[in-house]
């Protein structure tokens, strides 16, 4: 994964200033709760709810266990297709073969579909350094783009930003990017839609070259899905005479049947849909039918390295539907930005540190991005269990060291817990020098108190109490 948020504060400092924003907290309290109440809505009409997560899980498991043989037999069948499957170890080694293959079709311009692959790779960065302009065509991607923002939701992207922002953004910065927006453009929905429509619809018909991801791969036919809601999916995936899709090596699926599982799973998690509006699939090329050449870059990315963790590797059973965003107590008050990557709220904060590692400071706090509520699980379409992978990679960020007397603490407490005389006396001698307490920890332990109160010591350890009591 590239440092596309690098330089940024690790993630209290992040959501320190974050809940300052009055503004934010309202955009994002009002769209998380209204998603999350539509999608609630969307799963209670099926009875078997609970039996497709099982089934979705446990066909992504078998395939991460047997990722290997399938991705072998996903690039047979794209080949077979008349498709070209590249290999992709990181970041650089994936831009550079997209940079490479859309400068063969002598092109400058390329359409995009919303992809959180190419962001994370910073494929927009990449290919404006090799003189190419990509422009994001999905309608919150597009905002992003013209704000000179970042996008903060998984789903939405500009969920950080209500329709008043958005028009602004619209009048004065979509004439720099091309077709200007309507004068007297208001914030009416119809109207902004109408305004990106226009804007965009210029840009699909003399594209030539297009870029997407995938939500799914089948192996045993080479097939790539796409799933929309906007149609400029489908625009993208049709009009261009050459496509290049980045997908990570974790979105392949065995065979169709299983594809049929998350295709029911999805849109009801996600949009809180019964159906996508728009579900493109595409096996390699077609003579007389969308482009006529298709290449699919293969990204690991860090992937195999979680792939080897036995408890971490459970976040790449993800299926990006954004339901741990909308229920998170955490990312509806904090926003996506906290979070330092393209991957925010309870997901990113399990699949960020494996993909990049715990080096940096903004990905050894992302662990403890959270409340450990479990809400995230109880939501989650094919049962991460985050609060699990939250703990494991805490350990993680611990035992690359901290500060000495924290340290030192966690060491004596260690060594009371496991004697359980040496733990009455401490409980005991708490309980007599309570009055002495202070309100706050000193050193390292302050930033814990800034935030939280003390528990109050009990004048008896509960222990005395029964002993003296249960007779």
């Amino acid at each position: 994964m590239s440092g596309t948020f690098l330089g940024m504060p690790a993630f209290p400092q992040a959501a320190a200033k974050a809940v300052r924003d009055e503004r934010l907290r309202a955009n994002l309290r009002h769209a998380t709760r209204t998603i999350r109440d539509k999608r609630a809505r969307a799963v209670a009409e099926l009875a078997d709810w609970d039996r497709l997560c099982a089934a979705g899980k446990a066909i992504k498991d078998h395939t991460l266990r047997h990722l290997d043989r399938y991705l072998v037999q996903l690039e047979e069948s794209v080949t077979a297709a008349g498709g070209t499957v590249h290999w992709a170890a990181d970041a650089e080694e994936a831009n550079r073969i997209v940079a490479g293959l859309v400068k063969a079709t002598g092109r400058t311009e390329v359409v995009k579909v919303k992809s959180m692959a190419t962001q994370e790779i910073e494929l927009n960065e990449a290919l404006a350094a090799e003189g190419i302009t990509a422009y994001e065509t999905d309608l919150a991607e597009l905002i992003v783009q013209l704000g000179d923002d970042r996008p903060s939701h998984i789903l939405v992207p500009a969920i950080h930003r209500n329709r008043a922002e958005i028009r602004q953004v619209f009048a004065d910065r979509m004439a720099s990017w091309g077709r200007p927006a309507p004068r007297g453009l208001t914030d009416s929905p119809a109207e902004l839609a109408e305004a990106a429509r226009l804007h965009l619809r210029e840009k699909f018909l003399r594209a030539e070259v297009a870029v997407s991801g995938a939500n799914f791969m089948v192996a045993e036919t080479g097939t790539l899905v796409v799933v929309e809601s906007e149609g400029n999916g489908r625009m993208c995936l049709t009009l261009p005479r050459t496509l290049i899709s980045v997908v990570g090596i974790e979105k392949v699926v065995p065979t169709w049947r299983d594809l049929e599982v998350f295709l029911q799973l999805l849109p009801r998690s996600s949009t809180a849909e019964r159906m996508n509006p728009y579900t493109s699939l595409w096996t390699g090329t077609t003579e007389g039918d969308g482009p006529s050449e298709f290449h699919l870059v293969l990204l690991d990315n860090g992937r195999t390295t979680a792939l080897a963790d036995q408890v971490g590797r459970q976040a790449l059973r993800c299926i990006r539907c954004s339901a741990c965003l909308n229920v998170c107590p955490v990312y509806e008050r904090a926003g996506g930005h906290a979070y330092g990557s393209v991957y925010p709220g309870p997901i990113g904060a399990i699949l960020t540190p494996q993909l990049r590692g715990t080096a940096s400071p903004v990905d050894a706090s992302l662990p403890y991005a959270s409340s450990l509520c479990g809400a995230c699980y109880e939501v989650c379409p094919v049962a991460i269990d985050i609060p699990e992978v939250l703990v494991h990679l805490r350990e993680r960020v611990a035992e690359q060291g901290g500060h000495p007397l924290e340290r030192a603490a966690m060491a004596a407490a260690g060594f009371v817990l496991d004697h359980p005389a040496a733990l009455a006396a401490a409980e005991r001698l708490a309980g007599r020098t309570r009055s002495l307490h202070p309100r706050r920890l000193p050193g390292p332990g302050r930033a814990w108190t800034d935030t939280r109160d003390l528990p109050e010591v009990p004048a008896e350890p509960f222990r005395d109490w029964w002993r003296r009591n249960r007779t």
